[in-house]
């Protein structure tokens, strides 16, 4: 989502989900399995073997990223393919959002109270 696209049908952000969703991405192996399955799902085998991680590392850390809701995990046979859910993506991006605007919202008023020095410096 980017500014100016409204967000339909969603619901209030949900502060304990997003820090289940950052304290989940805090860590780097798990930002790098993210970024990995952001090009599609993928087995434990193959996220452990693209990152050189030993399997049961990259078990726990999918693990982790599924019971903060940023997976989802389905099964296929003997297989588990792991696939990134994209709504805890969109409730941060929501918050970033808000958070840019209320950033450039204060530089605004801090630009316009530093124009009027620069208008009358007796001010």
């Amino acid at each position: 989502m980017r500014a100016g696209t409204p967000m339909t049908g969603a619901q209030p952000p949900d502060p304990t989900a997003q820090l289940r969703t950052l304290s989940a991405l805090a860590e780097p192996n798990r930002l790098r399995i993210v970024d990995l399955l952001r090009t599609g799902p993928l087995t434990v085998g193959e996220v452990a073997a693209k990152l050189q991680l030993r399997q049961p590392q990259a078990s726990k850390h999918l693990k982790v990223l599924a019971e903060a809701g940023i997976l989802e995990v389905r099964a296929e046979a003997n297989r588990r393919i792991h696939a990134l859910r994209p709504e805890p993506f969109e409730s941060l991006d929501a918050w970033l959002e808000r958070m840019e605007t209320a950033t450039v919202e204060r530089f605004d008023r801090l630009d316009g109270y530093l124009s009027t020095f620069k208008e009358d410096p007796d001010v």
